[in-house]
């Protein structure tokens, strides 16, 4: 899934949002024959659900999305091989694929496609689609940043990097228009999860081609006009910055157990005003909720407010291209400033626990080998040996925040604690979504705030983004060791050797600290009661088509 959303701080436009939310969902209220039924209810009436997105997505386009709101969304429109389960993470559930089987090493994976599997212009979804995804996945000119996702198939990573030319050398072949091969570099019993991920998604070959080829990175087909998607839902509205709306889609195979008629997605940055819209009874669900909320609902709405485990870390970024970042004891002093007990204890306070390591503490079988922890005496003596002894001569610098009001208070307390037990002073910027993306991925920052969340169940979900040259590094950090470490993961198909491959990676990564952890995740957010069956997930990815609703 990736990278999380978040919020920005615009009051015109909040104001602006909770205006249009009326409006919008006025149309919904005008056909109820109860006066005061609120807008919620009566989408719930009419089975459409009105969920809260966090941020405005970047863009449709499976294979250049990065964030958690395209995700969200995506997912609704375009179906991959393997589905999530609508209860339990750890089962795979058959999507395009109706089933899959692998040889005995678990390296080459055969997928058997269902036969009324349809994209929305009729076509149909076929092997062939997916051999062309896979292929412009790794297009390079197409700049894909989840292309190291696939570097798993044979020769993928190198056919992207330009060492080979001939597509057909990688593992992947189309065996008839249903039977879809997949040749592994190693044994990888976890793969079907990993086929969850939206950079495994399809897309329909001749749309692609028709709107601007394989590598055109602004082609129009993700416009509403001409999206073409194979999901249980189809693109209906696109109103930037207002919401999106989908609807069924008439030609999805599993079409008559989808259960909401539509779903619109509002871009709600402003956490207290998607509450206020949440509170007034005009969304099913608040994506997030103000830090100064969480109380009053523990106390007061209890049926309303939902803490689930999510797979996440949260840390900072140091780009350790620039001084004095590029110094790790200068990042060591920074990390074991922070006390990350108080930071959940008094802020956060919704379950999340201190980050010791930086790989998710609950996988099953893995243990982080992270010893991170409060320590201002050495984080004193870490920045005086790297030559700011109590903080003199330390260099202007800045957080990079996507302007959340959680992620400023936040950031705000780390400065004081930076502050206080360093003698330095660090400022905050503040960008939008889009602006802050594209500023973390350039480098075009000292300090981002930025989060985690895991792709698929296996801890190299983590690990993964920081090998060099990986599309969602963003640090500039490489280590040739760690590096080496992931390429001897991809040989070893023994559950133990992995784990222990991946401590020694994540040894490495906490010893470099080209991130601060801070906290692991935990999910806080608002839920009308008259939705039901949205289970916890710790991937916090369910299919939208099994959710219910309540009778009103």
């Amino acid at each position: 899934m990736g990278l999380i959303g978040s919020t920005s701080k615009r009051p015109a436009t909040a104001q602006w949002m909770v205006m249009f939310i009326g409006i919008v969902l006025s149309m919904l209220t005008l056909s109820c024959t109860n006066e005061r039924e609120t807008p919620a209810a009566a989408a719930a009436r009419q089975k459409i659900l009105l969920l809260g997105n966090g941020s405005e997505p970047k863009g449709l386009d499976p294979h250049l999305a990065t964030g958690v709101p395209e995700n969200q969304i995506i997912s609704t429109l375009i179906e991959g091989l393997v589905s999530h389960h609508p209860s339990d993470d750890f089962i795979d559930a058959p999507g395009v694929a109706q089933r899959w089987e692998s040889d005995l090493e678990s390296r080459v994976w055969t997928f058997f496609l269902r036969s009324d599997a349809k994209w929305t212009n009729g076509d149909p979804v076929t092997a062939h689609d997916f051999v062309y995804a896979y292929r412009r996945m790794l297009t390079a000119s197409l700049g894909a940043r989840y292309a190291d996702m696939l570097y798993i198939i044979k020769n993928a990573e190198s056919y992207h990097q330009g060492k080979i030319q001939d597509f057909s050398e990688v593992g992947v072949r189309a065996i008839d228009s249903h039977t879809l091969r997949i040749e592994l570099i190693g044994p990888t019993p976890y793969f079907p999860s990993m086929l969850k991920h939206y950079s495994w998604f399809p897309v329909n070959p001749s749309v692609i081609e028709a709107h601007g080829g394989i590598d055109d990175r602004d082609a129009s087909w993700t416009q509403v006009e001409h999206f073409v998607g194979n999901g249980p839902f189809r693109l209906k509205i696109w109103k930037t910055n207002s919401f999106i709306e989908v609807e069924r889609s008439p030609t999805y195979w599993d079409r008559d157990h989808v259960i909401p008629n539509g779903i619109r997605f509002f871009p709600i940055e402003r956490l207290s005003t998607e509450e206020s819209a949440f509170r007034a009874g005009q969304l099913h669900y608040a994506y997030q909720i103000p830090l100064d909320r969480i109380e009053y609902y523990k106390k007061h709405e209890p049926d309303r407010i939902r803490f689930d485990d999510y797979l996440g870390t949260y840390f900072y970024r140091f780009n350790v291209t620039k001084p004095p970042f590029d110094n790790v004891l200068v990042r060591k002093a920074l990390s074991a400033a922070i006390d990350r007990e108080s930071i959940v204890t008094h802020i956060t306070r919704g379950g999340e626990r201190p980050a010791t390591g930086y790989v998710y503490a609950g996988m099953k079988g893995y243990e982080s080998p992270g010893d991170l922890h409060f320590d201002p005496e050495q984080a004193r003596s870490w920045l005086a040996e790297a030559g700011y002894p109590d903080g003199n001569g330390f260099p202007d610098a800045e957080i990079l925040i996507n302007t959340a009001e959680s992620h400023k208070v936040i950031a705000e307390a780390i400065q004081a604690m930076w502050r206080e037990h360093l003698n330095i002073e660090v400022g905050l910027i503040n960008q939008e979504w889009k602006v802050y993306l594209d500023s973390q991925y350039n480098l075009r920052y000292q300090i981002s705030r930025s989060g985690w969340i895991g792709d698929f169940m296996d801890p190299i979900t983590f690990l993964l983004i920081f090998t060099s040259g990986s599309g969602n590094n963003n640090t500039g950090w490489s280590n040739a060791k760690y590096d080496a470490l992931y390429q001897s993961l991809l040989s070893t198909g023994d559950r133990e050797r992995r784990y222990q491959i991946m401590q020694e990676m994540e040894s490495i990564l906490l010893e470099d600290l080209p991130i601060a952890p801070i906290y692991w995740y935990t999910r806080k957010f608002l839920l009308h009661p008259g939705i039901k069956d949205w289970h916890p997930k710790l991937l916090d990815n369910r299919p939208l088509k099994s959710v219910d609703f309540h009778p009103q």
